[in-house]
């Protein structure tokens, strides 16, 4: 094959998903590591004079192809599994971790980008410029470029074995969700579940040539019974399934991620003491927002002090609701769910699954397009690009008929696509020698996709929860597609501090809550009526119902995140579990049974870049909140939510600059101050 022939080695335009195959990746990977390696020799030559122009921009050139070549992969491997790519990613995946390592131990480049730092003319970079110097100065010393040379060794060793332990992570968590099944023959049985989820399990089964309804571990599927199925001991099947896998207690001893926890654990700590840090939580947070971990920890035990009250009396409520109206003297943890939603009914009169009927995909997509486009004077337009599945959609942004930015969009759960959702670059903007490089992103969820019935297909209905994360991850994907810095690596979401990278996405959830914004994204399935105002402000009231219970719920696993990275002692007898069940006994109120292994399908922190990092989403939400707070204060006015205005500072002083400056700054150039956790309080209904 020559290189000519190779999908993943063309870079002219977006990627050819409709052609790569497993057997193009291993040639791809090695000639664009022969590439950059050939390149990064050059560069460690003595040089008469070190500029951006003859050092940092070929680096970024080499290094960007084999980026996005691999980030192609990558994005295969977590949306269309096969066992074919999966093992030529497995058998990959080490040379490229071992060149992005030695890379970042790379002395004679790291003395370079010193001798550039300390040249007179570096104040005259730009700023982007500066800090993609800085934050590389910083990194090479978090790579381990100061170590000697034994250490480096150790050090490689460590992310290598590091790399292939976060993928078998994943893997694990995939094919324990992937394996397993719930069939129910008797429609009976199934009381209590809405009709579109029983179409949509009957359509599994029939797919697997079987009768009655198949229920599996992909969230759309399994979530639904624990809501709403009357039959008690179906919610505890479906809950002791996904509360077990991918641990000792699951299908198969093989995909059992506990011993994997135990070494990733391990590794991180030996990494930390090798730079000179105490602990992995040091070492993550020298490229954060937060500067130590006790102030991290500070901020999550005041938050659950403030939280505990109303969730003592959220849970209260439901025990004597579960008591008195289901006849559940013990409230279990597969009742939680099931009760909640009968609660919520009760008291506000509606329900999720009556809500759902207003939200079908198509109104979904065009209002999502209406706010972006009104606040940020832009166009959103479908286009047209190879995808990986049928169902993967492609759209353009453009602005005064100038394109900015495109993406993919791929919304429903299937076989072979890990769970949750997620942005993720495919293209970074960047301003090159003959033209603009214009951003490009995948935007994955797990919805329930279109169902058939009696021969008609009905388009996916959305629960208002699956609003929110649309628009969750939409907001990722604007911070990467609208910036205006034209230097890749600190471009979009590249460069931005990790504990604010979640600031855009949380602050767009916001919308989904506006009436304004809700009325042109809601018709019903059935009737094409939108949401009527009594079914709106019934929602609103029920906004914050149990904030508490889910705020300790994202404390507890921030704080668990934080400890096992901080004060844990990995070489020691204490497991992870030891240290999630300390965590729970000081700051939850509700406690999981003994069998439940939540850890080991953790992926965020174990295989997904969170590590002693998920407080994050906490921290980014007082400056999300408190960066919405400044709509809300002119729809209080009078003026519309939606305001342009503001919407236009937003853009250029938070989504534009990436990661070109710090965040505080961008935040305190949007707001005028500091950010302040009132508006988060507010925003949760925990004021007095």
């Amino acid at each position: 094959m020559t290189h000519a022939q190779n999908p993943l080695l063309d870079f002219s335009d977006l990627p050819r998903f409709d052609a790569v195959r497993p057997e193009h990746v291993t040639p791809a990977v090695t000639a664009l590591l022969d590439e950059c390696r050939a390149v990064v020799a050059r560069l460690e030559q003595p040089m008469q004079e070190v500029r951006w122009e003859n050092f940092v921009q070929p680096l970024e050139d080499a290094t960007e192809r084999l980026g996005r070549a691999w980030g192609i992969v990558r994005h295969l491997n977590s949306v269309a599994d096969t066992p074919e790519l999966r093992a030529v990613y497995n058998d990959n995946l080490p040379k490229v971790t071992e060149f992005w390592t030695q890379l970042g131990q790379n002395l004679a480049l790291f003395d370079k980008y010193k001798t550039l730092r300390e040249r007179p003319d570096f104040e005259a970079l730009t700023p982007a410029r500066k800090k993609i110097v800085e934050n590389a100065l910083r990194d090479f010393r978090l790579g381990g470029a100061e170590l000697p040379a034994e250490s480096k060794a150790r050090f490689a060793q460590i992310q290598e074995r590091l790399a292939a332990l976060s993928t078998k992570f994943s893997e694990n968590v995939l094919d324990a969700t992937n394996d397993y099944a719930l069939f129910v023959d008797d429609e009976a049985e199934l009381s209590g579940l809405p009709e579109d989820v029983k179409m949509a399990a009957r359509g599994a089964a029939e797919k697997d040539g079987r009768s009655g309804y198949k229920f599996t571990l992909h969230f759309p599927s399994y979530f639904p019974l624990l809501q709403y199925a009357d039959k008690r001991e179906l919610r505890e099947q479906i809950y002791r399934a996904n509360a077990t896998k991918a641990s000792e207690l699951g299908a198969r001893p093989e995909w059992d991620n506990t011993a994997n926890i135990a070494e990733i654990l391990k590794l991180r700590a030996e990494e930390s003491k090798l730079l000179g840090f105490e602990n992995f939580a040091e070492v993550s947070l020298v490229a954060k927002m937060a500067e130590t971990p006790k102030q991290v920890i500070d901020f999550l035990e005041d938050l659950a002090q403030r939280a505990r009250p109303f969730a003592e009396k959220d849970l209260a409520e439901l025990r004597e609701f579960a008591r008195a109206e289901l006849g559940l003297e013990t409230l279990e943890a597969w009742d939680v769910t099931y009760a909640s939603e009968k609660l919520r009914q009760k008291r506000y009169a509606f329900s999720e699954q009556e809500v759902k009927q207003y939200f079908p995909e198509p109104r979904v997509i065009e209002g999502l397009f209406r706010v972006v486009q009104t606040l940020f004077s832009v166009q959103v337009r479908p286009d047209s690009a190879p995808g990986w599945h049928k169902d993967v959609k492609f759209y353009r942004i453009e602005r005064d008929g100038k394109l900015i930015g495109q993406f993919y969009l791929d919304l429903y759960a299937r076989q072979g696509k890990r769970g949750g959702a997620w942005m993720d670059d495919a293209r970074g903007r960047r301003l090159m020698a003959s033209a603009l490089q214009t951003p490009v992103a995948y935007l994955t969820c797990n919805f329930s996709e279109p169902v058939v019935v009696d021969g008609k297909s009905r388009p996916a209905l959305f629960t208002h929860d699956e609003v929110i994360t649309l628009f969750h991850e939409f907001g990722h994907g604007l911070h990467h597609m609208l910036t205006q810095v034209d230097e890749l690596s600190v471009s979009g979401i590249s460069g931005v501090e990790w504990d604010a990278v979640e600031l855009p996405s949380q602050f767009m959830e916001n919308f989904c809550w506006e009436w304004d914004v809700l009325q042109h994204m809601t018709a019903h399935v059935d009737t094409g009526e939108p949401l009527p105002r009594a079914l709106y402000d019934k929602m609103t009231a029920a906004k914050n119902f149990q904030s508490g219970l889910q705020t300790l719920r994202q404390v507890e696993f921030a704080l668990f995140d934080m400890h096992l990275h901080y004060d844990h002692d990995a070489n020691g007898a204490r497991t992870a579990q030891d240290v999630l069940n300390d965590v729970r006994q000081r700051v939850a109120v509700v406690i999981p049974p003994a069998f439940n292994r939540f850890q080991n399908s953790f992926g965020h922190i174990f295989a997904g870049g969170y590590a002693a990092g998920y407080y994050s989403y906490k921290w980014a939400e007082v400056l999300s909140a408190d960066a919405y707070g400044a709509f809300e204060e002119v729809g209080a006015e009078g003026g519309d939510i939606l305001s342009p205005e503001i919407g236009r500072r937003f853009l250029d002083e938070i989504l534009a600059m990436g990661g070109s400056r710090p965040a505080l700054e961008s935040f305190k150039a949007f707001r005028g101050r500091e950010p302040s956790i009132d508006a988060l309080l507010r925003h949760n209904g925990m004021t007095a």
